[in-house]
Formats: C-alpha cells, sequence, structure tokens
C-alpha cells in the first residue's frame, strides 16, 4: 500500500494533513483505506418544474441572477435566480457570500438541496453544487456520492477531491493479494477496482460487488492472524508441561463445600489435560452467570502452585479483584496456599510486601486489576495467566501479562455469553470451554418491565422482601458512558429512598467515584446484611456475590443492553430462595418489546443473540469495553457466511501451507501486519 505521507497529495499542505492525523489518516494508503459512512444517489436529475417540496433533489441549471440581503443580524441570505429551459426557480445559500464568486452568470451549475416553494416558484436550499465541466469530474453530482466521517476543518467535497486524486496516482499500482483461486472462487472483483468503486461506485451493482469483496480481505487477514499467531504459538518456543500429579487438585475438590457439575468437571478435565502439554495453553473458560467458572479457575491455580509455579488472575475492577481475592482465600484455606489482591489503591507497605513476595516466589498467587502488568510488578515463576471478563482488556494488556512470564499458559474467563459469531471473531486463537450447565439450587429469577406508573409495587415488592429478611439492589446504569452523571443519579436514587420511600432501614451507596475503602465497607456491610438496599451504579456488574439478596430493581433498564441486563439479573438468585429482577423503563413501546425478551429468557446465549442482533456487536459489550475487533467494513452478525469461508479459507491456507506459493505472499504480510498491529 502507498506509504507516502498524506501531504504529499494535491490540495493538502502541511495544516490539513494535520487535520487528516486526527481521522487516522497519515498515508495516502490511510486514505484510499478511509471508506465512506453513507451514499447518496444523485444519478436522477430532475427539472425545476417537476420538484415536490419537502423532497432532496439535484438538477443541473443557469445562474441568471443574484441577489443578496441580511435576513438579521449575522445571517445573510444570497439567492440566485436559476432556469433549467423547461422552468425557474431559486437557489438560497445562507451566510456563503463566496458561492457568488465561484458561480458565473450564464453558467451552468449542479445543485442538490431541500425543496420548497414560494410565490408557486421552487426554492432550493443548496447542501451541494458542482460547476458543469469544472474538471471535477462529478464527483459531487450526477452520480452515487460518497460521503464520510469528518473532523473540525474538513468538508465533504474536499476530502472526496482528494481521495479521487489519490485513486488516480495509484491507478494500476495497488498490488493484489488475494490469489487468482480465490478470487475465482467466490467471484470477487479486483482489489483495485473495488477501491475505486468503494468510493465512487457507477451503481448499486458495483458497490455491493466493492464491499463483498473488502469484508471478505478484511475477515479473511484477520482469521489468518489469529490461525499464524496460534501456529507460532504452538511451534514456538515451548510452554511450561505442568506436573500430571493432580494430588493438590483431588484434595482442593474434596474439600469444596459442594460437588462440581458435570459441565465443570468436564472443562477442568479439558484445562488441566492443556496445562500438562509442553505448548502454552490458551484457552477460553465461557459460561453463563453462576455457572462456576471461578472454581475451575481456582483449580488450574491449584495444579499450577502445586508444580511450584505462580499464578495471577487480572480483573477489571477493583470490586471485582476484591470478590475474587476473597473467593479464592475461602476456597484455598484448606491447602494453605495463600492469596493477595494487589490494586492501584493498595497500601504502600502492604504493596511492598506483595511485590517481594512475588519476585522471591513466596507468593504463589495474586489477584489484581491492570495494576499486575506495571513495569515494577515482577515473578519469580509464572505459570498461569487468568484473565477475568477478557473482553474489557485490550489484546495488548493481556499480551503484558503474560510477558511477566517465560511463555506461561493462559486462561481468559467470560461471565458475558458470547454468541458463536463473536467467539470466533474475537477468540479464534484462543480453545474454547463451555460451561453449560448451573450447580444445582440456582434459583430462576422472575423478570417484570415496568413503567413508572407501577414504581409503588416495585418498592412494595422490596419491602415485603426486606421484610422476609432479605436484601435488595437499586441500580442506576451508566448515563452517556459518564461515571460522574451516574453516581450524581446514584446518589440523588440513594437520598429519595434514604428519606422518603425506606426511612425504616439502612440503606447504603455504592458508586465509582467512592474512595477505594469506602466502596469496601459499604460491600462488607451489604455482605453481612448490615444494610437492607444497597444503591449502585452498574459496578456491581460483574463478581458480586451475595447469596441473601432476592430483588434487583434496575432504573433506566432501556439503557442498557440485554446482555449487560442479564449481567446485573445475576447478582440475585444466588441463594436457595425466589428472587426478582424489576426492570423500570420508559415508555418507548420499541424498548420495552426488546426488554420483554429478558424477562421471557433466562438463558444468557439465546440472551445475547437477541441483543447482538438487536443492537450490532458495537452496542453489544458497551462503548468502554475493548475486546471487539474493528472492522473497517465487515459487521457481525450480518457478515457471518463470510466470517465463516474466511476462516476456513485461513485454516487450510495454513494447514496445506500455501505460503510457499508467490500468490499468497501478499496475503502472508497483511496477516503478519496485522498480528504485529494487535500485538498477537
Amino acid at each position: 500500500m502507498d506509504k507516502r505521507s498524506v501531504a504529499a497529495l494535491k490540495y493538502v499542505g502541511t495544516q490539513r494533513a494535520v487535520r487528516l492525523k486526527k481521522l487516522g489518516i497519515k498515508t495516502v494508503g490511510d486514505l484510499l483505506w478511509y471508506f465512506p459512512r453513507r451514499y447518496e444517489d444523485r444519478r436522477l436529475l430532475k427539472g425545476l418544474a417537476t420538484l415536490v417540496p419537502g423532497e432532496k433533489a439535484t438538477v443541473r441549471v443557469m445562474i441568471k441572477g443574484w441577489e443578496e440581503r441580511e435576513v438579521r443580524p449575522n445571517l445573510r441570505l444570497l439567492r440566485a435566480l436559476v432556469e433549467d429551459g423547461e422552468g425557474r426557480g431559486y437557489a438560497l445559500w445562507f451566510n456563503q457570500p463566496f458561492v457568488r464568486r465561484r458561480l458565473k452568470l450564464g453558467g451552468e451549475v449542479f445543485l442538490t438541496g431541500k425543496v420548497n416553494y414560494h410565490n408557486f416558484l421552487p426554492e432550493i436550499q443548496v447542501t451541494d453544487y458542482e460547476v458543469a465541466g469544472s474538471g471535477e469530474d462529478g464527483l459531487h453530482a450526477g452520480r452515487i456520492v460518497p460521503f464520510y466521517p469528518l473532523t473540525g476543518g474538513l468538508s465533504q467535497r474536499w476530502l472526496r477531491l482528494i481521495v479521487h486524486q489519490a485513486l488516480k496516482e495509484t491507478a494500476g499500482k495497488i498490488p493484489e493479494i488475494l490469489p487468482p483461486s480465490l478470487c475465482t472462487r467466490y467471484r470477487l472483483i479486483p482489489r483495485c477496482r473495488a477501491l475505486e468503486y468503494i468510493h465512487f461506485p457507477p451503481d448499486p451493482a458495483a458497490l455491493h460487488q466493492a464491499r463483498r469483496r473488502l469484508k471478505y480481505e478484511e475477515l479473511l487477514i484477520w482469521e489468518l492472524a489469529l490461525v499464524l499467531s496460534r501456529r507460532e504459538r504452538e511451534d514456538g518456543r515451548p510452554g511450561i508441561a505442568h506436573t500430571r500429579d493432580n494430588e493438590m487438585v483431588r484434595r482442593f475438590i474434596a474439600a469444596l463445600p459442594f460437588n462440581l457439575t458435570g459441565a465443570q468437571e468436564r472443562v477442568l478435565g479439558e484445562i488441566l489435560a492443556d496445562m500438562e502439554k509442553p505448548r502454552p495453553m490458551a484457552r477460553l473458560l465461557q459460561g453463563d452467570v453462576g455457572s462456576g467458572k471461578t472454581v475451575v479457575a481456582a483449580a488450574a491455580m491449584v495444579k499450577a502452585v502445586g508444580g511450584g509455579w505462580q499464578a495471577a488472575l487480572m480483573a477489571p475492577t477493583e470490586v471485582l479483584a476484591e470478590q475474587h481475592g476473597r473467593t479464592l482465600h475461602r476456597l484455598l484455606a484448606p491447602l494453605g496456599i495463600p492469596v493477595a489482591v494487589l490494586t492501584g489503591n493498595t497500601p504502600r507497605a502492604e504493596r511492598e510486601a506483595i511485590l517481594s513476595g512475588l519476585i522471591t516466589g513466596r507468593l504463589p498467587l495474586v489477584v489484581g486489576t491492570h495494576t499486575l502488568i506495571q513495569e515494577n510488578v515482577d515473578f519469580k515463576a509464572l505459570g498461569l495467566v487468568v484473565i477475568d471478563e477478557q473482553h474489557r482488556f485490550g489484546v495488548g494488556q493481556r499480551a503484558a501479562l503474560q510477558a511477566k512470564g517465560d511463555a506461561p499458559d493462559l486462561l481468559v474467563m467470560t461471565a458475558t455469553p458470547i454468541p458463536r459469531t463473536l467467539a470466533l471473531a474475537i477468540y479464534g486463537d484462543l480453545e474454547i470451554s463451555l460451561l453449560d450447565e448451573m450447580p444445582p439450587g440456582r434459583q430462576p429469577v422472575t423478570t417484570y418491565v415496568l413503567t413508572e406508573k407501577q414504581r409503588a409495587k416495585a418498592y412494595q415488592l422490596i419491602r415485603k422482601e426486606i421484610a422476609r429478611g432479605h436484601q435488595a439492589y437499586v441500580i442506576c446504569p451508566l448515563i452517556d458512558e459518564s461515571e460522574g452523571i451516574a453516581a450524581e443519579a446514584a446518589t440523588a436514587m440513594y437520598q429519595k429512598l434514604k428519606e422518603e420511600v425506606f426511612p425504616e432501614y439502612k440503606i447504603g451507596l455504592l458508586h465509582g467515584r467512592l474512595k477505594p475503602s469506602v466502596k469496601e465497607e459499604v460491600m462488607e456491610s451489604f455482605r453481612r446484611g448490615d444494610l437492607a438496599v444497597l444503591v449502585a451504579t452498574t459496578v456491581v456488574e460483574v463478581g458480586v456475590d451475595v447469596p441473601n439478596a432476592t430483588v434487583m430493581l434496575i432504573e433506566g433498564a432501556e439503557r442498557l443492553g440485554l446482555a449487560q441486563l442479564h449481567q446485573l439479573r445475576g447478582r440475585v438468585g444466588r441463594g436457595q430462595d425466589a428472587s426478582y429482577c424489576l426492570l423500570m423503563a420508559g415508555n418507548d413501546g420499541a424498548a420495552r418489546e426488546r426488554l420483554k425478551i429478558l424477562a421471557t429468557n433466562s438463558d444468557g446465549f439465546a440472551i445475547a443473540e437477541a441483543d447482538l442482533r438487536l443492537r450490532g456487536p458495537g452496542e453489544f459489550f458497551g462503548t468502554r469495553q475493548h475486546g471487539l475487533p474493528e472492522f473497517r467494513l465487515a459487521s457481525l452478525p450480518d457478515d457471518l457466511r463470510i466470517l465463516e469461508h474466511a476462516r476456513e479459507d485461513a485454516h487450510r491456507i495454513c494447514r496445506e501451507n500455501l505460503w510457499q506459493q508467490p500468490e499468497y505472499y501478499g496475503l502472508y504480510l497483511a496477516a503478519k501486519e496485522k498480528m504485529d498491529e494487535l500485538k498477537l
């Protein structure tokens, strides 16, 4: 791809190059791969006499006269009388005096804009124009016109112009990276043609062909990067062949106050067998809320520690890290294995002791947040890395923790049920173990979708459960991803419940703006049962385990995705008692119908599939979670069929060592570049 600076293009220059950099465009190649976000079909030219009020239309007219006047302070109207041989009308611009200099009297021009009528004549409020025969090659009219994401100081007209310039300069120079056999099999147009058509399609069919070709290329490179990464890991430096002696694991299981489910036994067998192989394990442990992932991960850590290695578990939040620390301390106490918790707010003296214990090997197991990947955290013999809620970490963070050891085993956990579509795309370099059985005793959670008019009934149910000796959550979700606004909403709700609704009960408040010591004190009070109600943001989404909590009220439930609501709902129903989740939603009928999917379904995977189809992958995990690959064109699950073809082809290419054939070399280089980009 063309590595020249985009500043080398005509019409760009230094200042505009800086603005393009904000869009991620540094080279001419970046510009060619900066695709339009939408298109307008301006091929049909309408006559002035046929224009309809309210429509957006494109016309070819002659400028017959000008009028300019001030409508009000700071608003000047420029009006042109126009004709097309069949009718007359007016073209309007606001605060654009320079247009008069560009469009000459008697000159022909293409105009695009919204139509209104005044004194029986059409008026076009112009949004785009192009001088006929101006040399701009019909970029803005008379064709399917592209529209790009922009930043301040750049215009659509200018961006179209430089993209067109880049296409002209690179014509015949864009290398093909797909072998002829694949292009023939899928009837794909050449790469250079696809780039031309994705920017300036002559018709909808050409645009479809361009998108199909480039989506396949994008997904094939992604899948090849995953397969190559996996192969290099397996063929590269040897991993840790953990001892086949599982005596300590057996002791751990025997000390548990419950029996493992069949699914837990099967998955644990897969993990232990993987750990005994002389190559690094890379496995995803996936299971619905409450399926028992932590116990399985604990057993894997026991195996590592039993063989003289260290284990580290990284969680995305302090609340979850502290929860894991308590759980592991309780589970591993019978074996005498110490557990440390390291977060950004660990007191200095305790932190120094933990760091010393890790580097000397005295401390075999640590739980922490991203603090674990800081430079001053070192291990003597890190043998197993466990990452919880992987989609909240970038791939680079995962790699950074693994780099603390010499090819340690990797176990990734997620409680978010990920549809097969996304699992293929995100975790294609991992083996997948699925916990598809719930432990006995987990209660189904009865879920209701409520309106504001039913709020009194919600409070009545909460009061009824508290009277039975149980506890309740009231959740105030993030608004526009702002923890500050969410904290304010939670604080306001806390005051209302404390003063007006439940003055007779003790109520706690938990949000991300509180000091860690305060958060821990509130959570411990709720665990002990000292608090009847906990008002919180979605900080309690994962990891919080209070079996006595039997009811959860979620405010503004329509703001959250079904998968996240299912996660929150998983905080109740953890004991032997009937439990309830109350979804308080607005009057949006479509949103309420979406929430009813949750009310009638307890299968996390079915809910996740529905959520993915309704909201798309960009919203599936939420904007603050980063595990999802960012494709330029491909969209999941819409392009599942293309993804599956790409996956099959990637595995076949590697299996048959087709890299050795010259026509595959460009594809190999692109996959290696993607691996470097993703730090795979």
